[in-house]
């Protein structure tokens, strides 16, 4: 039989970590998209080192923010499932 075990502080971490993500850390990341979005237009900001961002440093980064937003929201959906399944068989 697999050990089933959880403690206030494991219930903690999980309320912490999606009230992170959920509060406010994937809209940082939607923030920070619009603001490269502007960035990236040349009408707005225009020279060699505006292309380099607009070229590769945008794109990148905004892959990545991307990456780590869609991450942090599967982060939570499977500690919202991981935790109600512990928090049902009874550990505690």
């Amino acid at each position: 039989m697999s050990r089933v075990l959880t403690t206030e502080e494991a219930r903690s971490a999980i309320r912490q970590i999606q009230s992170i993500i959920g509060g406010g850390f994937t809209e940082q990341i939607s923030r920070l998209d619009t603001q490269g979005r502007i960035l990236s237009d040349a009408n707005v900001w225009d020279g060699p080192l505006a292309a380099q961002f607009r070229g590769s440093v945008w794109p990148d980064t905004k892959s990545a923010l991307d990456t780590a937003k869609n991450e942090l929201e599967q982060l939570r959906t499977q500690l919202d499932r991981i935790s109600q399944d512990i928090f049902a068989a009874g550990g505690a």
